[in-house]
């Protein structure tokens, strides 16, 4: 980027790297994975291609992202986070949680990046080993995995290696409208919107992981 802050300050070096708009949300929308710019386009609302194209090259020469070519027959160009970008994942997750707090944009709507970074925002350590497990999110044509172990959750965008103690299918839609409470997941099984698959216990335990961030603050 041409502009600095000219402060040797970590705080300025850092926002001279990501402190452009529309930065750490491209840097938030491949925390669990990587995307072609077409996918980051659509999870980007208001975003135009060449703004979003300057902000990758940016970022690619700071080196917190990098493309990587699958090559024929695929022919398909895939942005990822570098070691050094996927350092920023603390830092986005605590200002989701102090941000979470601000008011909300009157249209505004959860992207599913969003929806599925609640699941690392809202994790306590403490209640790993009662919510240990692999679950499985198939939402529209894209799946995500959770992994509960050893204290900690790893949520990516993927499948399961093997087979998921716990599956919910459904569309963004009625994902957003679960986390939003304005349907219950009983209602969405129910009218066929969402499919809940394996024992019992691993569901409640999914959900539990699922909702635990979206529930109203008492």
């Amino acid at each position: 980027m041409s502009r600095s802050y000219g402060d040797l300050c970590g705080v300025a070096r850092g926002l001279d790297v990501v402190g452009e708009r529309w930065a750490l949300l491209v840097v938030r929308d491949l925390l669990l994975g990587p995307k072609r710019f077409s996918d980051l386009l659509g999870g980007l609302p208001g975003v135009s291609p060449n703004v979003l194209s300057q902000r990758l090259r940016e970022l690619a020469e700071h080196g917190v992202i990098q493309r990587r070519d699958l090559g024929p027959p695929a022919r398909v160009h895939l942005y990822e986070l570098t070691e050094w970008g996927r350092g920023l994942e603390p830092v986005l997750l605590a200002l989701g949680r102090w941000g979470s707090h601000a008011s909300p944009p009157p249209e505004g709507v959860f992207g599913i990046d969003s929806l599925l970074l609640g699941i690392k925002a809202g994790f306590d350590p403490a209640r790993a080993a009662e919510l240990r497990g692999v679950y499985e999110f198939r939402v529209g044509a894209d799946t995500y995995v959770a992994e509960v172990a050893d204290n900690a959750v790893k949520v990516g965008r993927r499948s399961a290696t093997g087979p998921p103690d716990a599956a919910l299918t459904t569309d963004v839609d009625t994902l957003r409208a679960v986390c939003d409470h304005r349907m219950t997941v009983h209602d969405a099984t129910r009218s066929g919107l969402a499919r809940l698959d394996g024992e019992e216990d691993a569901q409640k335990r999914l959900l539990d992981l699922l909702l635990t961030p979206f529930r109203p603050i008492r």
